[in-house]
């Protein structure tokens, strides 16, 4: 019975250490969403902060990618927005800044801009710095598979299909709405990541369970 014990030990620790290490790499990123999108488009940009630590984080500061132009921004209650403006008046980057406790342990908070697209196909990186009220600083500013990678939005060619002849308030208005639900959707996806990640976890565990007791 103990070295069934043993043996069990050796197949389901490993796979609850790994279960809980990916998902903590799925959702601790901080991301902006969609992860595509068209030139010269009007979007809708979803920023999403999760807290990776046990403190808060008080402030999130975001650099603006180069041909990209921040045209305006969602209130949240409890956050103060402030901007950094280029000599031509564009934005540099943009800052939410909490005047309460802030995104706390295990929480994530979202923070919603429109910014124009560049009108040439590009990647945007969106580098990102995330502040905690320890006083520490999270850099997400690395490529695509360090430990602290931006986000990257990928800048599309438009297709004909995505241009209307309609008043700019208008091809917005229809813009936050498709995007609204595009940024929903991915949202969605993404947090659903850790538990796709934990049941295949729990079956490899299993299998590898019933394997060790065929070889008795």
């Amino acid at each position: 019975m103990k070295k069934i014990m043993f043996n069990f030990s050796k197949i389901i620790i490993p796979a609850v250490i790994s279960l809980f290490f990916f998902s903590s790499i799925a959702s601790a990123h901080v991301t902006v969403i969609p992860k595509t999108s068209a030139t010269g488009a009007w979007e809708t940009y979803t920023l999403k902060v999760p807290v990776e630590k046990d403190v808060a984080t008080t402030k999130v500061t975001v650099k603006v990618p180069d041909g990209v132009e921040i045209m305006s921004y969602q209130p949240v209650p409890g956050w103060v927005y402030s901007a950094e403006k280029e000599a031509n008046g564009k934005i540099k980057t943009f800052t939410f800044e909490t005047t309460g406790e802030g995104i706390q342990a295990g929480q994530f908070q979202q923070f919603v801009f429109v910014a124009k697209n560049p009108d040439k196909a590009t990647k945007a990186a969106w580098d990102a710095f995330q502040y905690y009220k320890d006083g520490s600083i999270v850099e997400w500013t690395g490529d695509e598979g360090s430990d602290s990678p931006h986000s990257i939005t990928d800048i599309v060619t438009a297709t004909s299909t995505d241009h209307h002849d309609t008043t700019v308030t208008e091809h917005v208005e229809k813009t936050d709405k498709v995007q609204t639900t595009k940024a929903e959707k991915e949202d969605e996806t993404s947090d659903s990541l850790p538990l796709i990640l934990s049941s295949a976890a729990a079956i490899l565990s299993l299998v590898a369970l019933i394997l060790a007791f065929r070889k008795k």
